[in-house]
């Protein structure tokens, strides 16, 4: 199928990081560089990809890593960590900042210039740079070196004078400190040299203060990029002062002055919104639609913000995900906040302008062009939901096969039970709640029975055995390169290992086949074979997961 927006795309040609053994067609061996890859793009260097692991990255989980550095590969991890930081793979970047932290402590002299020059492309926001630096105190403790030698400030010092100078006054007071790390304490650290006025001029506002600013500029003839960075961080000191709601809305209007920029005070008021939402990322603005609504806008207001929902433009340009939208949708449905607050009643118009905007938004998943086949196993909890989110997983289900059905033109999807293997149709037309009944209705009716609240004391008798896909595809002689499963059901093999079935189905189909299992429930069980590069687990679904998924299709990961 075609696509008008590319929402994970990957520049440049790419190379497979397989490597067949000497069988022809077998299990493929896990090199260190796809175990880079991996902990790249969601920061371990093993089979499973959990959507709860978003914690405390550690040098004992980079093995890999550090074998390559030790080989004087250092070239090849940098190369890498570049990649999946500017191409969008990586489902997060931390791993891709800690990697570049651990080769700038490397005592290969190439390798640590060539991580220190490529800081600027891996951080390019505040919030990587305190990333990077809180990173390389925690290595100075466990490798016994310090770190702000000459290589370190140096880089620093370039990060800061390479910037566009209103980009940087708008960063610098957007992401003041992060991480315990503050823009003062690095431009102290690095002891920066401004290499222009303008940088001089930021660099002392952060450091000495807006008075100081003042006084230094007063009665002088300035450049004309001086003069813009100087009307701008006039305008930010003069908000920060200011608690007349009309002139908050106007600076803001005028200036394109962002929340971070603003106290909190100036949001309790609903004017200030108004004016933010004209600007505010799509990304931010759906992530927050229920304290828009215990705001209680205006009906032009919500009307504005309806178009902009739906706007094919806004979609477009904001590259979001029709995943995203779902997953915020159903937050809003839910009527509640983290721990119950704030409370809201959904908006029937908000709601309308969103399940548009889960159909538009289709356009921006670039389709990968490999054949797929989706299965689909419901027969765990009707009513469990997705770990960290509040969709069904027979919701999300529907989903995901319907976002490889509308944008993979080579899509299969299955619905599979311990009696039967069929296949589920999900026509251009069909909405999710349809896809959702349906999946449920073909579950029911292939003798599925779900197990309710009790499953997890009787997995091992209703559990789906995940292999029975791969057989399918074997015997009806469809070559495939992906096999995804969908269950709300623990994995489990019955009757033949995947290993071996995927094996097979490589052998007679000639095939570069893989297989992704995906718990939908976040048990957090890996079945796969730790030894072939073709299988992955998935546990829990998030945004991160499709990327998970593309990597691995595109022999990325």
């Amino acid at each position: 199928m075609d696509a008008s927006s590319v929402s994970m795309e990957l520049s440049g040609s790419t190379t497979s990081n397989h490597t067949l053994n000497s069988t022809g067609g077998g299990s493929w061996e896990i090199s260190d560089k796809a175990k880079l890859c991996r902990f790249l793009c969601y920061g371990s260097e093993g089979d499973l990809y959990s959507t709860r692991e978003n914690g405390r990255i550690r040098v004992e989980n980079t093995g890999a890593l550090q074998s390559m550095l030790e080989e004087k590969r250092g070239a090849e991890v940098l190369e890498e960590i570049k990649r999946f930081a500017q191409d969008g793979r990586a489902v997060r970047l931390e791993p891709s900042i800690f990697a570049l932290a651990l080769c700038s402590q490397n005592p290969d002299v190439n390798t640590k210039q060539a991580a220190f020059k490529a800081l600027k492309d891996v951080c390019r926001e505040p919030a990587h740079l305190f990333s990077f630096i809180k990173y390389k105190k925690e290595l100075k403790e466990h490798m016994k070196c310090g770190i702000w030698g000459r290589a370190l400030r140096r880089a620093l010092s370039d990060w800061y004078n390479e910037q566009d100078a209103m980009s940087l006054a708008a960063a610098v007071t957007k992401c003041k400190q992060r991480e315990g790390w503050s823009h003062q304490d690095l431009l102290r650290l690095s002891h920066t040299k401004p290499a222009r006025d303008a940088i001089a001029l930021i660099s002392k506002y952060v450091t000495k203060g807006w008075k100081e600013v003042q006084v230094a500029h007063e009665n002088k003839e300035n450049a004309e990029e001086v003069i813009r960075v100087l009307s701008y961080l006039e305008v930010v000191e003069k908000v920060k002062h200011s608690r007349d709601e009309t002139e908050v809305v106007t600076l803001i209007e005028e200036h394109k002055l962002e929340r971070e920029q603003l106290l909190t005070e100036h949001l309790k008021y609903k004017q200030v919104w108004s004016a933010l939402l004209k600007e505010m990322p799509l990304h931010s603005v759906v992530k927050m639609l229920g304290r828009l609504t215990v705001l209680e806008l205006g009906s032009s207001d919500t009307q504005f913000l309806c178009d902009r929902i739906q706007s094919e433009t806004a979609l477009k340009q904001a590259k979001i995900h029709p995943f995203s939208i779902l997953l915020a949708t159903e937050n809003y449905k839910k009527g509640q906040g983290y721990q119950g607050k704030p409370k809201w009643e959904a908006d029937r118009n908000i709601l309308k302008a969103m399940d548009s905007a889960f159909y538009k938004s289709f356009m921006n998943v670039e389709p990968v062009g490999k054949c797929f086949v989706v299965a689909v196993d419901m027969s765990g909890s009707p009513n469990s939901i997705v770990p960290g989110t509040s969709i069904s997983t027979a919701a999300a289900a529907a989903a995901i096969a319907m976002i490889f059905a509308r944008t993979e033109a080579d899509t299969h999807v299955l619905v599979y039970s311990e009696e039967a293997m069929v296949p589920f149709s999900i026509s251009a037309d069909m909405t999710l709640k349809e896809a959702t009944d349906e999946l449920a209705k073909s579950t029911r009716e292939r003798g599925a029975q779900p197990s309710g609240s009790a499953f997890m004391l009787q997995f091992q008798s209703e559990s789906r055995d995940c292999s029975v896909p791969i057989q399918w595809a074997t015997e009806n002689r469809k070559a495939v390169d992906v096999f995804v499963t969908l269950s709300n059901n623990p994995l489990w093999m019955l009757t033949a290992s995947p290993v071996e079935s995927l094996k097979k189905h490589r052998e007679t189909s000639g095939a570069n086949s893989k297989l992704v299992m995906c718990d939908l429930t976040n048990i957090g069980i890996s079945i796969g074979d730790t030894e072939d590069r073709g299988l992955l687990t998935i546990s829990g679904f998030d945004l991160g997961a499709f990327s998970v998924i593309r990597n691995l299709a595109q022999d990325l990961i």
